[in-house]
């Protein structure tokens, strides 16, 4: 499989960005154990702050025939329509995730707009929530 794994805003500071709530590891870390678990498969990592910059990725995946997204959208799963129309505009599979557990956080992360885009939710496991995600889309596409 093809997966893309997609941040959004401030995850480009993991690994020292409020470690109590998101860890020490990076994001470059977890691919380099994602894609070692998962030498089989194709994973590729795109971040951007800017929604426009993501909206773009998420229209570029389906042009190129990706088979899976792993999004964590970061403060823009409470904020953005324009997230939630363009993932319902492909036709690609996208798994929302989340580090930390959303929902023992302050009520304003308690919503998230493009849940209702996405094929299933994962948050809470640190970052093994990307693991988790990953896997989803494999078991997925074995089914």
């Amino acid at each position: 499989m093809n997966i893309l794994i997609l941040n959004g805003p401030n995850l480009n500071r993991l690994g020292r960005r409020e470690p109590g709530i998101y860890g020490h590891q990076t994001m470059d870390e977890c691919m380099e154990a994602l894609r070692a678990r998962y030498a089989g498969h194709t994973l590729q990592y795109f971040q951007s702050n800017s929604e426009g910059a993501l909206i773009d990725r998420l229209y570029q995946a389906d042009d190129e025939g990706t088979d899976g997204i792993v999004f964590n959208a970061g403060a823009y799963t409470h904020t953005s329509v324009s997230l939630h129309d363009a993932i319902r505009a492909i036709g690609v599979p996208v798994i929302e995730v989340h580090i930390s557990n959303v929902h023992t956080r302050e009520p304003f992360r308690h919503h998230s707009f493009i849940s209702p885009a996405c094929r299933g939710v994962i948050c809470g496991f640190g970052m093994d929530s990307y693991r988790l995600a990953v896997e989803a889309l494999i078991e997925a596409e074995r089914a």
